[in-house]
């Protein structure tokens, strides 16, 4: 287990106050830069801007590429910025992630169009998600360190917990701000450069991020360590030759952070893209309704980190993937119901059965190479669940009924007299209210495993070492689990053709991290 450094004088009251304010508000502007990209991809417009590929599919799977790539640097970030954060120290460590994440997202709202200069677009954009995710690789470990060294044993976990709950409020800050540049343009100009304002407004949160972390004191465990000359000379190495610590930094990826970053990403960005594109809900309602739960469920991490100081970190983490594993489907169910009601009796009413010689789908394709798998691409558009056969020809049965015209026009008569509503809806009041409470239970489920980690992560390693081990297997986890998660779950809807078959994947990783946390991990020592 992780040895304890002595902590130089006790911060006052007023100093933590600072501390979590500063640092919690950098999580949210550092986050909201990381996720105007997801916000802006799940409505597309990222996709026809920087990704045209002649198809639908493809370029939201290309737009969801360019957001995974972000998460793929992350674990560089974290190696660069966890050596400097162990060296130099906490606070001049994750000032300079938030610069380079701040000027990284100002630069995506400036780059043209595909349409202006081709694939350089493409380039450009992948190049500075590259530099987003190496900030934010620093900048995770950075904050959850310097608040949990600043805090006293008995309320690390409520005090880290306001950075998990600054992560969630970085989502839904970058909700607000499209919602809100959306609703003082014309919809003309805010899809032709209005929405790169968002992308720019990034600039005006660096530099308050900037203000307010230069007032911060350097963490009182590091300038001990730099007294007490016990900083480690290589923390990168260090970490993978401290006795015990590769196990810890194994649990803490797989057990750890794969498991709360893809039910985190499913009760964010999983919903919104299922509420709006699946569900056919109107883009603005379904960007309001998942704020609004995403809001209100802000409260569970705070609750769950603070009851983490009174019955430990790993019975909360537990529990919640194991709720997770038996509710997940039944709540994106209720969402469905709710979101669009007339879409969802339709499809039980009169399921769409597919069937051909070989019915071949890639969801990659420019063209299906048969009128069978011409077929599935349309239904996949569509957002229409769908079965398949094999049959010697060609067919399409909608509600048991074979029809004759397979063109476009002819299928979408033939799915609106079936009662399949794909016109933008708007949920009533009622249906909205049962999306809130099924998103609020979602968000539990984060809060349980996701309030109590920073601390957790905190007290897992030794203190020489600690933003290295801390930062190198949670961004693993979050950076390849997470970041992945819309490219895979899209991608099995698209081949199965069940809208809720990319579940899962969630449910898969959030098994074998509850096998790993339930059999790996040790509670830690409070204050180690």
């Amino acid at each position: 287990m992780a040895t304890s450094t002595t902590h130089a004088a006790q911060p006052s009251a007023a100093d933590i106050r600072l501390v979590i304010t500063a640092s919690a508000l950098g999580t949210v502007f550092e986050w909201y830069d990381f996720f105007i990209y997801g916000t802006l991809a799940a409505s597309g417009i990222i996709g026809r801007t920087f990704f045209p590929a002649g198809n639908e599919v493809v370029q939201t799977l290309l737009a969801w590429a360019g957001f995974a790539v972000g998460f793929g640097f992350r674990p560089l970030g974290a190696v660069l910025f966890g050596y400097l954060g162990d060296r130099l120290g906490r606070k001049y460590t994750f000032l300079v992630t938030i610069a380079l994440m701040g000027i990284a997202t100002a630069g995506v709202g400036l780059i043209p169009s595909a349409a202006a200069i081709g694939f350089a677009a493409p380039a450009l954009v992948l190049l500075l998600r590259v530099c987003q995710g190496l900030a934010l690789g620093g900048e995770y470990g950075g904050a959850a360190v310097y608040v949990a060294e600043h805090s006293p044993p008995n309320k690390a976990g409520f005090y880290t917990s306001f950075i998990q709950a600054g992560v969630v409020g970085g989502f839904i800050l970058s909700l607000a701000v499209v919602l809100g540049t959306k609703g003082l343009l014309s919809a003309e100009t805010w899809g032709d450069w209005g929405w790169r304002l968002p992308f720019l407004f990034s600039l005006v949160l660096l530099a308050v991020s900037l203000w307010m972390r230069l007032k911060l004191s350097e963490s009182p465990v590091f300038l001990a360590m730099r007294a007490e000359g016990e900083r480690a000379r290589n923390p990168f190495t260090r970490s993978f030759t401290y006795p015990g610590n590769i196990g810890r930094m194994l649990v803490a990826l797989f057990g750890i952070a794969a498991g709360l970053t893809v039910i985190w990403y499913t009760a964010m960005f999983t919903v919104l893209s299922f509420i709006q594109s699946t569900m056919r809900v109107e883009e603005t309602t379904a960007q309001l309704i998942t704020g609004s739960g995403a809001l209100m469920g802000m409260v569970w991490f705070v609750l769950f980190g603070r009851l983490s100081d009174r019955v430990g970190r790993k019975k909360p983490i537990v529990i919640g993937y194991a709720l997770t594993l038996v509710l997940l489907f039944p709540i994106f169910w209720v969402i469905a119901d709710a979101a669009n009601p007339a879409l969802s009796r339709a499809a039980e009413r009169a399921p769409v059965l597919v069937a051909g010689p070989h019915c071949a789908y890639s969801p990659f394709a420019q063209k299906q190479a048969d009128k069978c798998g011409q077929l599935l691409d349309y239904f996949s558009k569509k957002g229409v669940a769908y079965t398949k056969a094999t049959t010697p020809a060609t067919v399409v049965l909608i509600g048991g009924d074979p029809q004759e015209d397979l063109s476009p026009a002819g299928l979408d008569a033939a799915l609106t007299r079936a009662g399949y509503q794909l016109a933008p809806v708007k949920p009533s009041a009622g249906n909205i209210a049962k999306m809130l409470f099924a998103i609020l239970a979602l968000a539990a489920l984060s809060g349980a495993t996701y309030g109590p980690v920073a601390a957790l992560l905190s007290e897992m390693f030794p203190p020489e070492i600690r933003y290295s081990s801390l930062s190198i297997p949670y961004h693993i986890g979050t950076g390849y689990f997470g970041g992945f998660l819309p490219f895979i779950s899209q991608y099995i809807v698209a081949r199965t053709g069940n809208p809720f078959a990319g579940l899962w994947y969630t449910e898969a990783v959030v098994a074998m991290a509850l096998v790993v946390t339930l059999f790996g991990l040790r509670e830690p020592a409070r204050g180690a």
